[in-house]
């Protein structure tokens, strides 16, 4: 499980290091363009039942921490959902990856081969 750290709280957001990655893409590409933005998720099994949201601003320190020393390969639709969301009103809604939707023939992708619009 990885760790995000938002602002000045101690205590992390616990996200899957997969998922994690996918969204620190997303967040950096919105976060560089200068755009603020909002961040929503359910709370796991074993947390306080519920919801959060985060509004996210590019004044608002950062980090990302992954379990993992090895960045996964990358979904191109994951990434393209995740971001069409994050233009929209309501933010990110950060939900599970589609993984039977992913095309096959096109395989993961490293960081450095995806696009965001």
């Amino acid at each position: 499980m990885g760790q995000l750290y938002y602002g000045d709280a101690n205590e992390p957001i616990t996200i899957e290091d997969r998922t994690l990655a996918h969204l620190k893409v997303v967040l950096a590409t919105k976060l560089r363009r200068n755009e603020s933005f909002t961040l929503s998720w359910q709370h796991p099994e074993g947390e306080q039942p519920g919801r959060s949201t985060l509004w996210l601003h590019p004044s608002i320190p950062l980090r990302f921490v992954f379990d993992d020393p090895v960045t996964p390969a990358l979904s191109q639709q994951w990434l393209n959902e995740l971001a069409a969301s994050a233009n929209s009103s309501g933010g990110i809604r950060l939900t599970e990856e589609h993984i039977e939707a992913v095309d096959e023939t096109a395989g993961d992708k490293t960081p450095e081969d995806l696009q965001l619009a």
